[in-house]
């Protein structure tokens, strides 16, 4: 992508220009209203609280420009339906910044699934847990700015893994459970910080998606996931560093690729490909709809 030249903008002109100077950028803005405005920008990555997305989204399709606008994109359904009747109007592209869509490991997950190495499926279950704390002062801690609570703003990711095994595995049911909150917070984080979500798959198989950012984990960070079929089992480390496969045949053990382990090389790719194209990205607004409409039914379910 070396055709790409990169620019940045802040609220605060010190921090675009200081960017500018270490990532080796064109140019620097003080406000995003100027680099919106610049004739020269043909996109925006719009990575800012979750609060100020649609403002900047509508205002960059209303100048002509593409966006790759982060996840989670909108906080409301009705957000994305407005953004998807700018984004036709303008005749531009907006990809939903799901990297995880993207990663290697979900990839390979996608691939064995759909080759039946390990039968038919039973069971999923996606576990992320750590202990990952925010300040006081972050503005994750303001459900205003972050769009929701912890899940809502982080685990949308996880919910979109768990979501998005295969054309015929996605829910066809969910219903979130979460636990009751820390007295008095921990540490200043005041959000709840866990959810609990059980699956039902279009194909009849059942999973569950364990999610916390206040449980410690093993090694600070080593998360094992499993996914149960008929003929075997793959486990998965869930960050990504290794699928093993025990199925038909020998037990394999597969390093899904450290390169670009998180995907966002792979995620930048197909946003330039489709604004070149003129094509849908894979993580296009309708794709991101469908996650918002299992993240409002797992809210939906929650018991008082």
């Amino acid at each position: 992508m070396g055709d790409v030249a990169c620019s940045y903008a802040s609220r605060d002109g010190a921090r675009a220009e200081d960017y500018r100077r270490r990532f080796g950028g064109e140019k620097s803005y003080g406000d995003y209203a100027a680099a919106i405005a610049d004739p020269r920008v043909d996109a925006l990555v719009i990575a800012v609280p979750p609060a100020l997305h649609l403002d900047l989204t509508l205002q960059a399709l209303a100048a002509g420009k593409h966006v790759l606008v982060e996840k989670p994109a909108f906080p409301r359904m009705e957000d994305y339906r407005t953004v998807a009747a700018a984004r036709d109007r303008a005749k531009r592209v907006v990809l939903v910044g799901e990297n995880d869509h993207y990663k290697p490991l979900a990839v390979t997950l996608r691939r064995m699934l759909a080759d039946r190495a390990i039968g038919e499926m039973v069971f999923a279950h996606v576990a992320t847990i750590a202990l990952r704390l925010k300040t006081a002062d972050d503005w994750r801690n303001d459900e205003t700015m972050a769009g929701g609570d912890a899940f809502f703003e982080e685990g949308i990711h996880w919910l979109h893994l768990a979501g998005s095994l295969g054309p015929h595995i996605v829910p066809a049911s969910i219903h979130g459970y979460r636990p009751a909150p820390a007295h008095g917070g921990v540490r200043g984080d005041m959000r709840p910080k866990s959810m609990m979500v059980a699956f039902r798959y279009d194909n009849g198989a059942v999973g569950s998606l364990y999610y916390s950012r206040e449980i410690p984990s093993l090694w600070r960070g080593l998360r094992l996931s499993k996914i149960f079929g008929r003929d075997g089992v793959i486990t998965f480390e869930s960050n990504g560093l290794f699928v093993a496969v025990r199925g038909k045949g020998v037990p394999r053990l597969v390093h899904p690729g450290f390169r670009d382990m998180r995907g966002y090389t792979a995620m930048y790719r197909d946003f330039l490909g489709s604004v070149r194209d003129g094509r849908a990205p894979e993580m296009s607004l309708e794709r991101a709809m469908d996650d918002q409409r299992l993240m409002d039914q797992v809210y939906a379910t929650l018991e008082p």
